[in-house]
């Protein structure tokens, strides 16, 4: 008669560990457009769960799409990983600029996403008092201008107005942040059509708009800003390296909590990430909020 072996494991009463999704979730409505967000959050047993005594912190999460319309599901399984770890995770979208939404309107999105989860706080288990904004590309771009711009009445809509849409602490992979110098450098072999979109006319005529969507170009002294990574591929053949490092020494000169990190041979996305490049980012995220 042949051994039996059963392994036996304990069960897992409060689903330490575990994560859940929250798809699809509707969170604004503006100019007839209804955008959705993706949540994930550590996954709890809610019979005995204490709301009271816990709280996740929040990471907004932004994929880069050139201010059209971001893939939400593209980081989706490495943002699973970090949500287990105990971080509510939501993965957001915008308005796109081809379809007639022209900056700031990306912006004030997700502003917007930051604030409707600030009134659901209870719901999803948030720490309204620690989030993060994480992007990546145009997301980054975004990243750092909500970090420049927490609370600013320009960029909040009538969507839960009376929520906060500061953060406690933004990154920003290669993001672009100086769009005023990148547009003199690219414009003989750019598609006008495009970045006139951008900025909802010609851009010649728009130039300060382009400027207000420059984080460089906004940064101002003794503001209140949160900490800053900014985590750039020094083979970035799309973004160049030397935007986040210009934005880096910038924000160092004028005193801020700001890190860099270069990642060597990396191009635009693809080959960027690594398992180790992201428990970097995290640590950063977890010292600082």
């Amino acid at each position: 008669m042949p051994e039996i072996n059963v392994k036996t494991f304990k069960s897992n009463p409060s689903l330490s560990g575990m994560a859940k999704l929250v798809p699809d979730v509707v969170f604004s409505k503006v100019s007839g457009v209804e955008l959705k967000m993706q949540i994930i959050v550590p996954w709890v047993n809610e019979q005995t769960y204490e709301t009271n005594t816990k709280k996740w912190p929040l990471i907004v999460f932004l994929q880069g799409s050139a201010w059209t319309f971001p893939d939400v599901y593209y980081q989706l399984p490495q943002l699973a990983t970090i949500a287990r770890k105990g971080y509510v995770v939501a993965t957001i979208t915008h308005r796109n600029f081809m379809e007639g939404h022209p900056a700031p309107a990306f912006l004030q999105d997700a502003k917007t996403a930051i604030r409707f989860l600030r009134k659901n706080a209870e719901e999803y288990h948030i720490d309204p008092e620690r989030v993060c904004f994480w992007g990546t590309s145009s997301g980054g771009n975004t990243a750092l201008l909500v970090a420049l711009t927490g609370d600013d009445p320009k960029y909040k809509t009538d969507e839960y107005r009376e929520f906060s849409d500061s953060v406690s602490v933004a990154v920003d992979c290669f993001g672009p942040t100086n769009l005023v110098g990148l547009f003199e450098k690219v414009k003989d072999s750019l598609d006008p059509a495009l970045i006139n979109g951008l900025v909802g006319g010609n851009v010649t005529k728009h130039m300060d708009l382009l400027k207000e969507i420059s984080p460089l170009l906004i940064l101002e002294n003794n503001r209140n800003y949160p900490p800053i990574l900014l985590v750039h591929g020094d083979a970035d053949a799309v973004v160049p390296y030397s935007e986040s490092e210009n934005m880096y020494n910038a924000l160092i000169e004028n005193g801020y909590d700001a890190e860099l990190i270069r990642v060597e041979n990396a191009p635009h996305e693809g080959s960027f990430w690594s398992c180790e490049l992201i428990d970097e980012i995290m640590d950063f995220i977890k010292r600082k909020l």
